[in-house]
């Protein structure tokens, strides 16, 4: 595994490294991404290994411009066309009917494919020098933290990984928000960077998905996900009793107004600034897993904006235990 800074002679490398069939972690906008070349099945079934990802979850298909989007997939809906123009790039994934040059691993046998493209110059001049659509979900082991620095990505991937460009911290630090489009609707599959209040701004109502574990057709519908590798509970009327007789370390929105004494805590946003507060969410759940705790504590956030991606992220880190 080579840990390399993202400069252009490195990216070059790295598209090269994708193009024979390599793993590359790189940066987006959202999280840092394990990427393949997306129309190799060989190459992507490597991320699957390397992450322990179950087969039934598909994968995003990151591009870098309009001419990759309409070699993958079917593009019939004024809505989409809006959304395109309004949000891209950004931390937007669509599920659309796809092509069949789209290998049956990237969408785990579905006719639909998620595809994005990532606000983040490394990733889209990645994608540029690769000249093929890269497929890439978060660059961790399947379950676990999503990785916000390259440190994260090294610490859970390590050799599975061939090259991994480091391109600072995240700004968004949560994942993209995921809508299926339909003819004559359109689904949030996963709230995620972008707010859904922005979107339903442009294209009218979107309709909510009911979460099941069962034959996913987009990534972020299982019902336990993004989880610390020791428990996570919330700060509600029967904490007191979980975290009797624990070392609690508290994760908190930006004070503590709680009448108890933690063993540390970390702050989202001292601020109170919801971009800030989703920025910072990995990070701080990272240093909490690897503090000298028993059990992460968290506040509930206010599900609007941006709240409603930090809450699916702990609800689901809490559902694993």
């Amino acid at each position: 595994m080579k840990l390399l800074d993202a400069t252009t002679r490195n990216i070059s490398d790295a598209a090269e490294m994708i193009i024979a069939g390599g793993l590359v972690a790189f940066p987006t906008e959202t999280v840092y991404g394990l990427g393949a070349d997306g129309l190799n099945p060989i190459a992507v079934s490597k991320i699957f290994e390397v992450k322990n990802r179950p087969a039934f979850n598909p994968l995003i298909l990151h591009v870098a411009n309009i001419n990759q989007l309409e070699s993958i997939c079917y593009l019939r809906n004024t809505k989409l066309e809006l959304l395109i123009s309004e949000f891209w790039p950004g931390p937007l994934t669509l599920v659309l009917p796809k092509k069949d040059i789209v290998p049956d691993i990237v969408t785990a046998g579905h006719n639909t494919v998620a595809v994005r493209m990532p606000d983040h110059p490394v990733a889209l001049s990645l994608i540029s020098k690769t000249a093929a659509p890269i497929a890439a979900p978060s660059a961790n082991k399947f379950g676990e933290l999503s990785p916000t620095s390259a440190a994260h990505v090294a610490k859970q991937l390590n050799a599975g990984v061939d090259i991994i460009l480091d391109g600072g911290s995240c700004k968004v630090g949560v994942e993209s928000t995921i809508l299926e489009i339909k003819e004559n609707e359109i689904i949030l599959l996963r709230p995620g960077g972008l707010p859904i209040e922005d979107i339903e701004d442009v294209v009218g109502k979107v309709s909510l998905l009911t979460i099941t574990n069962k034959n996913p057709n987009s990534p972020g519908q299982l019902l336990f996900h993004y989880a610390p590798k020791i428990p996570l509970i919330f700060l509600n009327d029967d904490a007191d009793n979980k975290l009797k007789g624990k070392r609690v370390g508290a994760l908190l929105f930006k004070e503590n107004k709680y009448q108890m004494e933690f063993d540390t805590v970390r702050f989202l946003s001292e601020k109170g600034d919801m971009r800030e507060a989703a920025a910072n969410l990995f990070s701080n759940l990272h240093e909490l897993e690897n503090s000298n705790i028993d059990i992460i504590a968290a506040e509930p956030i206010e599900e609007k904006g941006l709240g409603k991606a930090i809450m699916d992220r702990l609800l689901k880190a809490s559902n694993k235990y």
